[in-house]
């Protein structure tokens, strides 16, 4: 019978084999066709035997470690209790190998995961911040070795989140070469890892490991000073007396994330004889409609273009918040604040006002959010360069609470705004002349 404890001993050793044998198999070229695989295994039983199989993989072969982490952040937008357990068994068995074991290897293989992890954001950017510190806290040859090789791994991403917090790891890195506490080769480390970052690091996020979107991603915050409980008990086999109907529970689950399987074939054929209608769960449709707006939007010369050519979208009932809110996000990554995106919302607001409207709540929701929003969102906000009078009371403002540093480039671009305005100006005139002067400028010059 399927509820014998014999029974489900077979199935426990079965799911262990299954997701051994995936995790040892899985690659950058095949990693969206194990994910599938891997979600047909009972996840909810086997979150102990993923946790265990994951982290001995990648102690076994660390050059995966970017595979694994995007494998655990699409396992996080499922079943983000999973992933919890994960980050905390990894946190404790860093604990163990810096301040018991002293175990390099090991040290380097987890650190490098712990930094991928924060790539794919499925681990906040302050425990790379706690890591970082704890390892320069007090410098040893092998403690700036290994973070010399944690902040090759994550500098991208310490470049767009935490700039400042990267420019201070960097003065301690300099403090310690003038220093010279440390042997030759660990200061080459070091001056190579300064040469990195003059060239830009590599991407925080391969393309083809970029497998989450933005909006499902959900961030774990766990700190190393954290007591964890690693939960050791999930790994052994413990009878279920529930095991048929937990075992049920867990295919319908599995069902939604993947989809329906086939019908039998008696209910297909009658199926065929009566008119079907598919309706998208997956969300393709939203996907795509954002996809255009986007590319609309960054491929135009101008806002007038961009709101003809917005218009032409055929947008759905309930669909054109999607407009706003894909303009809000266009706009949020440019380093600086560009009218172009104003402009383009007040046509649309004034073309039909349900965007109105629909702006309104949008502000709203932003602001309810906003500690959530990364620093390159914030500084088009906090660090405003639309107009002098607003630089300069961001300035002033900074320097009143103590935080002139955080201004220098703020200072530098209102320094040299007249010179940036009048070349804009000069641009715009040029291109505002009509084709018969451009014309007698040619016959003049020949």
């Amino acid at each position: 019978m399927e509820e014998s404890v014999e029974y489900q001993k077979k199935s426990w050793i079965a799911l262990k084999k299954s997701i051994n044998g995936l995790l040892n198999k899985i690659n950058k070229a095949n990693i969206k066709y194990i994910i599938p695989e891997l979600f047909g295994e009972n996840f909810i039983r086997g979150r102990g035997l993923f946790c265990r199989s994951i982290m001995k993989s990648q102690l076994n072969y660390p050059i995966f470690a970017d595979v694994f982490a995007a494998l655990v952040a699409v396992i996080n937008t499922k079943f983000p209790q999973i992933d919890e357990l994960l980050c905390k068994r990894i946190i404790l068995q860093l604990q163990r190998a810096y301040y018991n074991n002293n175990n390099k290897p090991q040290m380097l293989a987890t650190v490098k995961f712990i930094a991928h992890l924060v790539n794919q954001q499925v681990v906040h950017e302050l425990i790379a911040l706690e890591l970082v510190t704890l390892l320069l806290d007090k410098p040893t040859e092998d403690s700036v070795d290994v973070d010399v090789d944690f902040v090759k791994e994550c500098g991208s991403m310490f470049q767009d989140l935490c700039p400042l917090g990267l420019h201070g790891v960097f003065e301690r890195f300099r403090g310690i070469l003038h220093e010279g506490e440390v042997d030759k080769r660990v200061q080459f480390l070091i001056e190579d890892l300064f040469a990195l970052r003059k060239h830009k690091f590599q991407p925080a996020v391969p393309p083809e490991l970029d497998l989450v979107e933005e909006e499902d991603q959900l961030t774990h915050e766990i700190s190393l000073g954290d007591k964890v409980d690693p939960q050791i008990e999930l790994d052994v086999f413990k009878p279920d007396l529930n095991f048929v109907q937990n075992e049920n529970k867990y295919e319908e689950l599995q069902k939604r994330i993947l989809g329906d399987g086939d019908q039998d074939d008696d209910e297909s054929d009658d199926e065929d004889e009566q008119e079907m209608k598919i309706e998208d769960e997956t969300e393709t449709n939203l996907i795509n409609l954002r996809r255009t707006i986007y590319l609309t939007i960054m491929s135009s010369a101008d806002f007038e273009e961009a709101g003809h050519k917005l218009l032409k979208i055929r947008l759905e009932s309930g669909q054109e918040m999607e407009l706003c809110i894909m303009l809000l996000e266009c706009c949020s990554q440019e380093k600086t604040f560009l009218h172009y995106y104003a402009l383009l919302g007040q046509q649309s607001c004034m073309i039909n006002k349900v965007h109105q409207k629909n702006f309104e709540n949008s502000f709203v929701q932003q602001y309810s959010m906003i500690h959530r929003l990364e620093t390159n969102k914030l500084c088009n906000s906090i660090f405003p360069k639309d107009s002098p009078k607003n630089t300069r009371f961001a300035i002033n403002f900074f320097t009143s609470i103590g935080l002139g540093g955080i201004t220098e480039n703020l200072r530098n671009y209102l320094k040299n705004m007249p010179r940036l305005i009048l070349q804009q100006d000069k641009r715009v005139f040029r291109s505002s002349e009509p084709d018969d002067v451009h014309q007698s400028k040619r016959r003049r010059r020949s």
